[in-house]
């Protein structure tokens, strides 16, 4: 899943990136995958933490936009962490690492969500996604109470374990997802695709 989402991003990168004069040529590579690495780990970040709720509303039909997505605070954390980045890795100045995140990571994420929600493109799904973020836990999850987990959390209030031990489980698997890809696993892996 890391490397369609890295795919999406190249695709999405132009203006933002790619033809933006205030991202150095040479830094082009680097700014799409750490912003891959924004999102995929926002996103992993967000399922450790309990959220998995908040991951689905993000997935909403209606979270298309960059628009609607940016009055998310999942999205508006996002843009805050990349920007920060783009400042500190890449010497950009305040306005121009905003501007560059403000318009990459919303039309990142809306992409995914019109992927996701495209029930012609099986390449993006809702499950394959937490599946990834949470290392294989979510199909476990998935299996021992029959059906799709996202339409499974969505009517989790009357499955045994309830919503809080199926939220439980998924956290754990996204927590031992960034134990084993620590000290800049993502990163890493992302980096691979550049070459």
């Amino acid at each position: 899943m890391l490397q369609e989402i890295f795919n999406l991003v190249k695709q999405v990168a132009g203006d933002s990136v790619i033809n933006n004069p205030d991202v150095p040529n040479e830094h082009n590579d680097a700014v799409v995958a750490e912003a891959t690495n924004t999102v995929a780990s926002g996103l992993r970040n967000i399922v450790a933490g309990g959220g998995a709720e908040n991951l689905l509303s993000l997935f909403g039909k209606n979270n298309t936009s960059g628009k609607s997505l940016m009055s998310n605070p999942i999205v508006s954390m996002m843009v805050g962490h990349f920007a920060g980045k783009l400042m500190s890795k890449f010497g950009l100045g305040s306005n121009q690492a905003n501007n560059v995140s403000s318009s990459l990571i919303p039309n990142i994420l809306g992409g995914l969500v019109n992927k996701t929600n495209d029930s012609s493109d099986s390449t993006f799904s809702l499950d394959n996604i937490l599946n990834s973020i949470t290392g294989g836990k979510s199909s476990e999850v998935a299996s021992q109470h029959g059906g799709g987990l996202s339409d499974i959390l969505s009517g989790a209030a009357g499955s045994s374990g309830g919503l809080g031990g199926i939220l439980s489980q998924l956290a754990g698997g996204a927590q031992q997802q960034q134990q084993k890809n620590g000290g800049g696993g993502l990163m890493d892996i992302i980096s691979g695709f550049l070459k």
